[in-house]
């Protein structure tokens, strides 16, 4: 009798150890995944362009301007692509409050399209939008 609770207790201690390791190895390969950047595949599978729009700005200046708007997932994708109209209709607001002083330079830039990512996360329901890129900008 005592060599089997011996055996018994042998063998779960190795079931416990091995549990244990398996779970340490996935929980470094899950971290590890969490906080990898996407590669630029994975960035362009969850893009989006908006084609070249035209507004007219507070200080009866124009723009001329693309973005490509990089979501989180596919399926954020997707739900960007069907909110295309809504999201020129924010850029359109969005251009009109602002003059071309605002626009200019590498600061009036980044503010633009940080304000763009936070009022289209605000559309959102399925994900959320990581990056707003400029990809053409013509100021007049």
């Amino acid at each position: 009798m005592k060599k089997s609770k011996k055996m018994v207790i042998g063998i779960i201690s190795i079931a416990i150890v091995i549990i244990a390791a398996a779970g340490v190895h996935f929980s470094g390969l899950l971290s590890n995944d969490a906080s990898a950047e996407p590669t630029i595949d994975e960035v362009l599978e969850s893009s989006v362009n908006i084609e070249q729009i035209t507004a007219n700005l507070a200080s009866n200046d124009y723009i001329r301007i693309s973005f490509t708007i990089q979501t989180d997932s596919k399926k954020s994708k997707e739900e960007l692509e069907k909110r295309d109209f809504q999201v020129k209709n924010l850029i359109i607001q969005q251009l009109a409050e602002m003059d071309s002083e605002q626009l200019k330079g590498k600061d009036g830039q980044l503010n633009l399209q940080e304000e763009l990512k936070t009022k289209i996360n605000e559309l959102m329901q399925t994900g959320k939008i990581e990056k707003v890129y400029i990809t053409e900008s013509i100021l007049q």
